[in-house]
């Protein structure tokens, strides 16, 4: 069971293409009223959110969105960002619990920081579950029951919320690839509900550049490896 939730850990490793600006695409609402070159400044540090691991650069990218949330203080995205950067950073981080735990915490303050300023709600649920996936990650022998609980129902109501939200699926499909087959998860549960995520993410169209749009990499990797041992597997 340990194992199970030290891999669930290990899937935040992989990250989305960023979200790039392109041409004609909207500016976030809320950034209207934010100093000039910010919607460039976030979808940059959006994209290096998107493309590291490293601990000590996902605390400054937290930082850098922190600053950017005081510079548009009516956007909901900076919080949210400086959240998921804080996340990453408990999942990558080899420090110990009560640490990881901290920045959980912190991760919980933005998250309802971006809620107050009228986010996404069923973005904001998605990133919750995620966020009770690492708590229960940290100490898996005393969290498993109370976590895992958690995590399922904040899915659920993101589900309720907009079953069109393609990360509904991938974390739903990372908790059952790790949960072992005799509590009802393993590899064969989770293959039709990542399915279900590449159809999501094919019809995702984020309304601008800015709004979540990480997890597409990551669910590809998954898919390969799954073909690779398919195909593995018929050559045996």
């Amino acid at each position: 069971m340990k194992k199970h939730f030290l891999l669930l850990a290990l899937a935040a490793t992989s990250f989305s293409a960023a979200a790039q600006p392109a041409a004609g695409t909207p500016a976030a609402p809320a950034a209207a009223s934010a100093p000039a070159g910010y919607t460039e400044m976030m979808a940059a540090t959006i994209k290096e959110l998107n493309s590291t691991g490293d601990p000590a650069q996902l605390k400054q990218l937290a930082s850098k969105f922190e600053r950017a949330g005081a510079a548009a203080a009516t956007d909901w995205l900076p919080q949210y960002y400086q959240s998921y950067a804080l996340l990453l950073t408990c999942f990558q981080s080899k420090e110990e619990g009560d640490v990881k735990d901290k920045y959980l915490d912190q991760a919980e303050s933005r998250l309802g920081r971006a809620r107050k300023l009228g986010g996404d709600e069923a973005e904001l649920l998605v990133l919750q579950g995620y966020i009770h996936q690492a708590r229960l990650g940290i100490s898996p022998m005393l969290r498993s029951f109370k976590y895992s609980t958690l995590a399922n129902e904040a899915l659920a109501q993101a589900k309720k919320l907009n079953p069109a939200n393609p990360r509904i699926y991938l974390v739903q499909a990372n908790n059952l690839y790790y949960t072992p087959k005799m509590f009802g998860g393993g590899p064969e549960v989770a293959k039709p509900i990542y399915d279900e995520a590449k159809t999501r993410y094919a019809a995702h169209k984020p309304a601008h550049a800015l709004l979540p749009n990480w997890g597409e990499r990551q669910l590809l990797g998954r898919l390969k490896a799954y073909e690779a041992a398919g195909a593995q597997a018929t050559a045996k």
